[in-house]
C-alpha cells in the first residue's frame, strides 16, 4: 500500500518536503487556514509554505504514555498545531489500550496471534480470559481484554519478576504453523523479549496504541468547529484524515483493521473535497501580517531560555503522569491529581531549555518543538477524562462503571484556553441507513 501511494505522488510529480517539521497554523481574522510555518531541518531556517487547502495527515500522540506501540515519531504534531490556532480537540479521554504489547518494550504483537489459537496465561498457568469473557474468551475486544490483563497483575496474578505482565502462549502451535503464519512475531519475539515462542510464552502487557479523537471532522474530511450556533461549521481551507482527525467513525472504542478506514475512505474524502474547494476558490488570499509570529516566538524562547529545566525531564514526567493517572483502569482521585500535575508539567515546559543552540541538524530542538505538541494533546486527554464521569468504550472509570446514555452520549471538545470544555451531541442519523440503539456490549 505505501509503494503504490508513493508511486502515485511521484506520477503526480507530488514535492516532497524531506527533512523539514511543520510547525504552527496560519489562520487569517476569519479562520480560513492558509498554510502552515515550517522549519528545515537542515539549515534551521523557517518558512512559511502558503496553501490554498491544507490537508493534515500526521498521525496519533501515543508518545504521550510511557508505554505504546507508536513509533517515535508519534507526537501528536498536528492535533498540537491545531489545538494552539484556537481549534477544539475532540474525544480525546478514549485511547485504546492494545492487549499484548511485549513488556518492557511496547512493540505490538497483533491479535493475529490470538486469532491463531495462541491465549493469555497468568502466573499460575491459568487462562484466565475465560472468567471475563466465557463466549469469546481471548478473542474479546481489545479494552475487555486489556481490562482483564490490568486486573490479573492488579491482583497479584501477574507473571514475570516483578509480577507486572502476563503470558501469551502459542508454543502449542507448533513450529511449522508459527514459522508460516506469523514468522514475523517470532522475529518480534526473539528481538524484544528474547525469548522464542515455539519453546516459551511472550510476556505481555496491556499498551497505548490508537486514539479514537483528534481534530473534529466530517465524513468530508472537512475540519468543523462550533460557530455561532452550528456545532459542524467547517474551516475553511482545513482538512484532516488518519488517526488525527476525528470523524468518529470509531465512537469511543475502535474495532481492529478500522484504521484503513481512517486512512483510505477520509482520505479519499478528503482528497474529493479538496478538488473542489480548489475549484471553487482559484485564488490565494493575503497572508496576516502575523503569519510566523507565533512560531518566531517559539523559537527564540528555546534560543534565549537560559537555566530552564531540561526539556528530556520535563518530557519524561509528562509520559510518566498520563501512564499512571490515565491508563487502562481511570479512578477519581488519580484523574483529579493528574490533571493538577499535568497542568504543572506543562507549566514547566514553558521554561524548558535546550543547551544545544546550534540550527543544523538540531534534533534537540526538534524533539523540545514535538514536547510542545505532545503537552497539548496530554492536556486534552486529562481534563477530558477527569470531567466524562461514566465508563464508554476505552473510558473506563472505577466510579462511574456504567455507560450513561442520559447525560454522556455525547462527543467532548477542548479548547487549549483555560482548558475549556464544550460537548456536541453524537449524530444517530445515518444518511441512508437505519438507526441502531446503543446496547450493552456483553461476552
Amino acid at each position: 500500500m505505501l509503494h503504490t501511494l508513493y508511486q502515485r505522488n511521484v506520477r503526480a510529480n507530488t514535492q516532497f518536503f524531506v527533512e523539514w517539521m511543520a510547525l504552527d497554523l496560519i489562520r487569517d481574522a476569519s479562520g480560513q487556514v492558509l498554510g502552515v510555518t515550517a522549519l528545515e531541518m537542515e539549515t534551521g531556517e523557517v518558512m512559511i509554505l502558503q496553501a490554498r487547502a491544507t490537508l493534515f495527515a500526521t498521525g496519533g500522540a501515543g508518545r504521550i504514555f510511557s508505554s505504546t506501540t507508536n513509533a517515535f515519531i508519534n507526537t501528536g504534531d498536528g492535533l498540537g498545531m491545531a489545538a494552539r490556532a484556537g481549534i477544539p480537540l475532540e474525544d480525546m479521554e478514549f485511547w485504546q489500550f492494545h492487549p499484548t504489547g511485549v513488556a518492557g518494550a511496547g512493540v505490538l504483537i497483533t491479535e493475529g496471534v490470538r486469532g491463531e489459537g495462541g491465549y493469555l496465561l497468568n502466573k499460575n498457568g491459568e487462562r484466565f480470559m475465560e472468567r471475563y469473557a466465557p463466549n469469546l474468551k481471548d478473542l474479546a475486544s481489545r479494552d475487555v481484554v486489556s481490562r482483564a490483563m490490568a486486573t490479573e497483575i492488579k491482583e497479584g496474578r501477574g507473571a514475570g519478576k516483578d509480577g507486572d505482565c502476563v503470558l501469551l502462549k502459542l508454543d502449542h502451535l507448533g513450529p511449522e504453523v508459527i514459522d508460516k503464519r506469523l514468522p514475523g512475531i517470532r522475529e518480534i519475539a526473539k528481538k524484544f523479549a528474547n525469548v522464542d515462542p515455539i519453546k516459551d510464552p511472550i510476556p505481555v502487557v496491556p499498551t497505548v496504541h490508537y486514539q479514537m479523537g483528534g481534530i473534529p471532522t466530517n465524513y468530508h474530511g472537512e475540519v468543523v468547529v462550533p460557530r455561532n450556533g452550528d456545532m459542524n461549521s467547517v474551516v475553511p481551507g482545513f482538512y484532516a484524515a488518519g488517526e488525527c482527525g476525528c470523524a468518529s467513525v470509531h465512537g469511543a472504542n475502535r474495532l481492529g483493521t478500522n484504521s484503513l478506514t481512517d486512512l483510505l475512505v477520509f482520505g479519499k474524502s478528503a482528497g474529493d473535497s479538496i478538488l473542489r474547494y480548489l475549484g471553487e476558490n482559484p485564488g490565494h488570499k493575503d497572508l496576516p501580517a502575523d503569519a510566523a509570529d507565533l512560531t518566531q516566538s517559539r523559537l527564540s524562547r528555546l534560543d534565549s531560555q537560559k537555566g530552564g529545566e531540561s526539556y528530556a525531564e520535563v518530557g519524561r514526567d509528562m509520559r510518566r503522569v498520563m501512564q499512571l493517572h490515565c491508563g487502562v483502569f481511570r479512578f477519581p482521585d488519580l484523574l483529579a491529581d493528574g490533571v493538577k500535575k499535568i497542568r504543572e508539567v506543562a507549566d514547566r515546559a514553558t521554561r524548558s531549555e535546550i543547551k544545544d543552540k546550534s540550527k543544523v541538524f538540531n534534533t534537540a530542538r526538534i524533539e523540545a518543538l514535538e514536547l510542545d505538541n505532545q503537552i497539548e494533546v496530554a492536556r486534552a486527554t486529562m481534563v477530558s477524562a477527569e470531567a466524562r464521569q461514566e465508563s464508554r468504550g476505552a473510558h473506563d472509570r472505577s466510579d462511574f462503571p456504567a455507560r450513561d446514555d442520559v447525560n454522556w452520549l455525547k462527543h467532548t471538545f477542548w479548547y487549549k484556553d483555560g482548558d475549556r470544555l464544550e460537548y456536541k451531541p453524537v449524530n444517530l442519523k445515518p444518511l441512508t441507513a437505519e438507526s441502531v440503539e446503543p446496547k450493552v456490549r456483553t461476552y
